[in-house]
């Protein structure tokens, strides 16, 4: 994707990247760059044999260069690509994928593929097929406005409390995870912005001090990123700048304790999920 980084692999060690042939998103950085003393070891077989109960005879095979995956955090590395690639609509509504053959698309055992996926299940995002692998869950309009009225439910008393209690220089510090979502907003591209969007909410969250809380909106914004059956929604470029234009409006009117505005722009923020 466009906000994936140089790897810390060393030279001509080929970077990670998604299905779709894309370079593995930015929250793998910190991970590649944990494993200087394991630059060019990575987790692969010269030939990934089908696991028992998964067939994968019919299924056609995924284009493009196989990536290297560096050995360190491996099941973490794939399951950011593959969260970029549900994202990204790579990873298509409906489709079933089998561990051994993403492994072999990422140059790894089916082994951290598949326990990647089980993650991605417990999220909602896909569900398990016996002896075939994982489909990626079909999702309608109506999930989504679902998901956008829980999020409020959740976020929008929190967030008019906050407002009547934080101070603006406190509000004034996460400038720069706003100012985040505008340049990747600018970027274009999806993955980027659903990245720095959750940030900087989580970050506006956090100030309530309940880790709880915190975790259980990101989950929920996660999952109201995921695309619908018939294609993304709110994924293009305009859409991602009206959204980032609202962070950058909100945390100003946090800043200078306008609470009517805040207000205003909370719900209106979260009638735009819709």
């Amino acid at each position: 994707m466009k906000q994936s980084v140089q790897g810390s692999a060393g030279a001509g060690t080929p970077e990670p990247r998604t299905p779709g042939g894309d370079r593995v998103p930015a929250q793998a950085r910190g991970q590649a760059r944990a494993a200087d003393g394991l630059d060019g070891l990575r987790e692969r077989d010269a030939t990934v044999p089908a696991a028992r109960g998964e067939h994968t005879h019919s299924e056609r095979p995924i284009p493009g260069p196989r990536p290297a995956v560096q050995r360190s955090s491996v099941r973490g590395q794939i399951l950011d690509a593959l969260r970029t690639a549900l994202v990204t609509g790579e990873l298509k509504p409906g489709e079933v994928y089998s561990a051994p053959v993403l492994g072999e698309r990422f140059g790894v055992s089916a082994t951290p593929v598949r326990e990647a996926m089980q993650q991605l299940a417990l999220e909602g995002a896909v569900e398990v097929v016996p002896n075939r692998g994982f489909r990626v869950v079909r999702r309608g309009a109506r999930e989504l406005a679902e998901l956008a009225e829980v999020r409020a439910l959740i976020e929008v008393p929190v967030m008019l409390r906050l407002a009547r209690t934080v101070p603006g220089e406190r509000w004034a510090e996460l400038r720069p995870l706003a100012e985040e979502t505008v340049r990747a907003a600018a970027s274009g591209c999806p993955a980027t912005y659903a990245e720095s969007d959750r940030a900087f909410h989580a970050a506006l969250l956090a100030l309530a001090g309940n880790e709880q809380l915190v975790g259980i909106a990101s989950d929920l914004h996660r999952r109201s990123q995921w695309p619908l059956v018939g294609g993304p929604v709110r994924h293009g470029r305009a859409d991602l700048v009206a959204d980032a234009a609202e962070h950058t409006a909100l945390l100003e009117a946090l800043i200078a304790g306008e609470l009517d505005v805040v207000r205003g722009l909370v719900t209106e923020h979260f009638a735009g999920s819709h």
